[in-house]
C-alpha cells in the first residue's frame, strides 16, 4: 500500500497515477482530510498527556508540602484529562482504521515509463522473438481443444461432471506433457539461482491482503468455508490464486539483511481463480479455466536494484519459451492494464496459431499471456511489514518485491499443441521436453475409454 506520508506529501503524483490507470472513483481528498484530522487528534492527545504528566508530578509535591486542597484540585484535573485523552484516542483509532481502509483501496503509483492507455490494446510491444524461421505446420491448425479431444489427452466433459465448468481432465500424454513442463521449468529456474519452495495452498485473508488480492479482487478468488458476498475476516482461508501470495507473505513482519539480497524463490503450485470479470472470453479449451498450474518466481531486492532486476526477471521467464522454441513477444503494460499492486509490468505472450489458414504472426492466430513480470516497489512490503537493513547497524527500510510467472503451464501447453501440430494430427514434442518424457518425440493419441466412446471411433 502507499504510505499515508507519501499521499500527504505527493497528492499530485497519486492523482496522476490514478488518471493513468483510468480510475476516477477514489477520493484522494477524503484521504488527505482523514489524515489531517487523525494527525490533529494525535497532536492534541500528546499535548494533553504532557499536561497530565506535569500535573501528576505536582500532586506529590503538593501533598508533601501539606497543601491538600490544591492537591485535590490537581487530582480532579488529572482525571478530567484522562477521560479527555481516552475520548481523543478512541476518535483517533476510528480515523486510523478509516484511513487504512481508504489506503487499501488505492493502487500503486505507476512508474514514469508506464504509457497511458485504457486496456491491452494500448500496451507497447517491446520485442518479438522466434518468428525469423517459423515452423512449417498444417494448412489449417486445429484448435487445441478439438485436437486434445481427438488425441484423447483432454477431457472437458468428464471435468464438468466432476467439478463443473472451467475444469478438465488431462489424460495419458496430456498429463505427461503437463508434468514434463513443470519439471522442465523448475530445472531452468534452479539453474538461474532460484531456491525452490512448495508453499501451503490455502492462504489466509491477511496474506491475500498483503499482496493486494484483497479487498479489491475477492470475487475472483475461491473462499474456503465462506461466501464471497460476506465480509471476510483474518480467520478465513482462500485457495491460492497464485504462489505470489504465500511466497511473498512467508517473510511478513520480518527483517532481511542486505547481504541476503537479492533473494530469489520459485514455487510450483496449482492455482484457483473464478475469473469473475472474464465471462464470455475463451469459453472453450484450457486458456481461461478455474484451476491451472504455474511456476512462480518471487524476488526480494534492495530498492536501488529493482528496476534492473525486473529486466533480468523478464529474461529469466523468457528463457523457458526460448528453450521450447515457441514464438513470443514482450509488451510493456499501459496504465489501464496495469495490475493493482504493480508499478511497472511486462507481459510475455506466446503466439498460438489456431484458426490460421496461413502461418505467420500477422496473418491470424492469437497471443496468450503466459507471464506478467512486475515490480511492486514497496507496495507489498508495506502491507506485510517486510523490511531490510542496508547495514546491520542501520535502521530497517522497506525493500522492493517483484514476481513473474515462469510460466503459466496450461497456456504453454496450448501453444505446443497448436504450434507443434503436424499435418497428420500428431504433435511433435519440443526437444527440450523429450528428456522429461522418456525420449518421446511425438504425441499420437490414445484409444477412447468407456461405452460412450464406442460411437466415437473406439475399436471394438
Amino acid at each position: 500500500m502507499l504510505s499515508r506520508q507519501f499521499v500527504r506529501e505527493h497528492p499530485g503524483e497519486v492523482r496522476r497515477g490514478l488518471a493513468i490507470r483510468g480510475i476516477d472513483d477514489i477520493d484522494v481528498e477524503e484521504i488527505l482530510e482523514t489524515d489531517e484530522q487523525w494527525r490533529e487528534l494525535k497532536s492534541r492527545g500528546d499535548d494533553l498527556r504532557h499536561e497530565r504528566n506535569e500535573i501528576s508530578s505536582r500532586i506529590g509535591e503538593l501533598k508533601q508540602a501539606g497543601d491538600e486542597e490544591k492537591a485535590q484540585e490537581a487530582i480532579e484535573r488529572s482525571q478530567e484529562l484522562k477521560a479527555e485523552i481516552e475520548g481523543i484516542e478512541d476518535r483517533a483509532d476510528d480515523l486510523d482504521e478509516r484511513l487504512t481502509e481508504l489506503l487499501l483501496q488505492v493502487p500503486n503509483v505507476p512508474q514514469a515509463e508506464v504509457p497511458p492507455g485504457e486496456d491491452e490494446l494500448d500496451n507497447e510491444e517491446v520485442r518479438r522473438v522466434g518468428f525469423e524461421e517459423p515452423r512449417d505446420g498444417p494448412d489449417e491448425v486445429v484448435p487445441h481443444y478439438d485436437l486434445g479431444e481427438r488425441l484423447e489427452i483432454l477431457d472437458f466433459e468428464r471435468g464438468v461432471t466432476v467439478s463443473g465448468g472451467g475444469f478438465y481432465f488431462l489424460k495419458g500424454d496430456g498429463a505427461r506433457l503437463e508434468h514434463a513442463l513443470v519439471q522442465f521449468m523448475r530445472d531452468v529456474h534452479r539453474k538461474q539461482g532460484y531456491r525452490e519452495l512448495f508453499p501451503p495452498i490455502p492462504v489466509n485473508s491477511t496474506s491475500m491482503t498483503g499482496t493486494g488480492q484483497l479487498p479489491k479482487f475477492a470475487d475472483d478468488a475461491y473462499r474456503v468455508g465462506g461466501h464471497n458476498d460476506e465480509p471476510y475476516d483474518e480467520d478465513d482461508l482462500w485457495l491460492c490464486p497464485t504462489a505470489e501470495v504465500p511466497v511473498t507473505n512467508m517473510y511478513a513482519d520480518d527483517t532481511l539483511l542486505a547481504d541476503e539480497l537479492p533473494l530469489k524463490h520459485q514455487a510450483y503450485t496449482p492455482n484457483f481463480r473464478r475469473e469473475a470479470g472474464e465471462h464470455g472470453t475463451e469459453t472453450r479449451g484450457i486458456v481461461r479455466v478455474h484451476q491451472f498450474n504455474k511456476v512462480e518466481l518471487v524476488n526480494f531486492v534492495e530498492p536501488a536494484n529493482s528496476d534492473d532486476r525486473l529486466e533480468e526477471l523478464v529474461g529469466e521467464a523468457e528463457a523457458v519459451l526460448d528453450r521450447l522454441g515457441l514464438p513470443y513477444r514482450v509488451t510493456l503494460l499501459c496504465g489501464g492494464d496495469l495490475t493493482f499492486a504493480s508499478a511497472r509490468t511486462y507481459d510475455i505472450e506466446v503466439w498460438s496459431p489456431a484458426n490460421d489458414m496461413e502461418y505467420g504472426p500477422d496473418r491470424g492466430g492469437r497471443w496468450l499471456e503466459v507471464s506478467s513480470a512486475s515490480n511492486f516497489e514497496t507496495f507489498q512490503a508495506r502491507r506485510i511489514g517486510l523490511r531490510y537493513r542496508p547495514e546491520r547497524h542501520e535502521s530497517a527500510e522497506y525493500l522492493h518485491t517483484l514476481n513473474a510467472s515462469g510460466v503459466a503451464v496450461g497456456r504453454v501447453m496450448v501453444a505446443i499443441l497448436e504450434y507443434y501440430q503436424n499435418p497428420d494430427g500428431t504433435v511433435t514434442v519440443p526437444e527440450a521436453l523429450r528428456p522429461y518424457m522418456d525420449g518421446q518425440e511425438r504425441i499420437e493419441g490414445h484409444e477412447p475409454v468407456g461405452e460412450a466412446a464406442v460411437g466415437a471411433g473406439r475399436k471394438e
